[in-house]
Parts: structure tokens; C-alpha cells; sequence
């Protein structure tokens, strides 16, 4: 099989309605770049930082029971093969998920 190079290929010409067709794709992915849009900032700046806080806490809710889910996981297949170093190393990583899950409440509770 025979390798088409640059100079060998057939492009094809661009018609007008073409052009015409880039042209207005181009200025529209311009203009939605350049554009400015205004960002109304709330009355209560308290709510925003809570609204922030939340949203982190519930990233590290996430990741808690994902290292929940893996501490079980571990836990099961140590029992399986009798590995006591696994299993030890199941329940800290079951330790820490849980801690990690309910590290905002754990929080509250320290500060009150």
C-alpha cells in the first residue's frame, strides 16, 4: 500500500458557503471568548464560605467511604487468605475511612 505524503494529497477546494460557514464559526467562538459576563456576588458572605465548606466536606465524605469500601474489601480477602498483616492493615484503612467520613461531625463536636 502506498503512502500519500503532503504533496501527493488531493484537498479538496473550499467553496464559498464553505468560507462563509468557518468565517461565522470563527467570529461566534470569538466572540463567546471575549465575552464578559457579570457575576452578581450575594448579600451574606457567611453563606458563601458555608456554601464552599459544605461542598469540601462533601468531597472528603466522598473519599472516606471510598477508603471505607476498600478497608472492607481488604479486610475480605485477608480473611480469605489468612494474612494477618493484611488484615491488620484492612481494619486501619476501615479506621480511617470512618474517620474520614465523619470527619465534619467529628469537627462539630470538638468545637461545639
Amino acid at each position: 500500500m502506498k503512502r500519500l505524503y503532503k504533496k501527493e494529497m488531493n484537498k479538496r477546494p473550499m467553496t464559498k458557503k464553505g468560507k462563509r460557514g468557518f468565517t461565522l464559526y470563527m467570529v461566534l467562538v470569538l466572540m463567546m471568548c471575549c465575552s464578559v459576563t457579570t457575576a452578581f456576588a450575594s448579600n451574606d458572605p457567611i453563606a458563601v464560605v458555608n456554601n464552599l465548606s459544605d461542598f469540601i466536606f462533601g468531597l472528603i465524605r466522598a473519599v472516606g467511604l471510598i477508603l471505607l469500601g476498600f478497608g472492607v474489601v481488604q479486610i475480605g480477602l485477608s480473611l480469605k487468605s489468612h494474612d494477618p498483616s493484611q488484615r491488620a492493615n484492612g481494619f486501619l484503612t476501615l479506621a480511617g475511612g470512618v474517620i474520614i467520613t465523619f470527619a465534619k461531625e467529628i469537627l462539630t463536636l470538638i468545637t461545639g
